[in-house]
């Protein structure tokens, strides 16, 4: 399986302290090591997906469960012109992100922030983010990447002016987070709270013709 580039630093530190410490330890400390190891391998992996094609489909930028799913009560995002849908990723969840929709980066904004407790409502507007805005022919989509108590780094590998895909990857959350998508408040929203949602498989939104 892939995994994705950000995860190696983690992984190769991890072996290395292994092998150290069989040496130097004993065989246990080793073990115990390599199995940290194994932990980062799957925390970092990355599933190839078949990625849902439909038209005006939002899908699902990230593996996790709905915790929000209705009128955006995001500071930026007023009630009446946005609906916004928010995703918690544990530890155990895959932390490669993809894109909601296709189309062009309009904006990509880096916001520092706290670190509270991603399920907590207030974090999506106090906790570090980087938002990325979509132009899908007209209409614009924004995910937000959000860190939470474990996960105080984001990774964004797209930039404004890309053409992107549908399911195409964006970027990686290290160790649980929260991802937000809003969008226009015409848009059917496909999921409810509680919900576990796969990314780049699952309709989260569908946008008006």
């Amino acid at each position: 399986m892939r995994i994705d580039p950000a995860g190696w630093p983690f992984v190769g530190g991890a072996l290395a302290l292994a092998v150290a410490a069989a040496f130097l330890v004993g065989p246990a400390a080793g073990v115990a090591l390599f199995v940290v190891a194994g932990a980062l391998l799957f925390f970092f992996r990355d599933p190839d997906r078949v990625v849902t094609l439909m038209p005006g489909a939002v899908l699902a930028p990230a593996d996790g469960r709905i915790l929000v799913a209705g009128t955006s009560t995001a500071r930026d995002f007023p009630g009446d012109l946005w609906q916004q849908i928010s995703i918690f990723l544990s530890p155990l969840d895959v932390h490669v992100n993809r894109m909601p929709v296709g189309g062009r980066v309009a904006k990509v904004r880096y916001h520092p922030g706290r670190f509270l407790p991603a399920y907590r409502r207030e974090s999506g507007d106090l906790n570090e983010y980087t938002e990325v805005w979509i132009d899908h022919g007209g209409q614009p989509v924004v995910v937000r990447q959000i860190v939470g108590v474990l996960a105080r780094r984001i990774v964004c590998r797209t930039q404004e002016g890309a053409d992107v895909a549908a399911g195409e990857r964006f970027g990686v959350m290290k160790f649980g987070s929260r991802m937000d998508v809003f969008v226009p408040s015409g848009a059917r929203l496909a999921v409810t709270i509680g919900e576990r949602v796969v990314a780049a498989v699952t309709v989260v939104a569908v946008l008006p013709d």
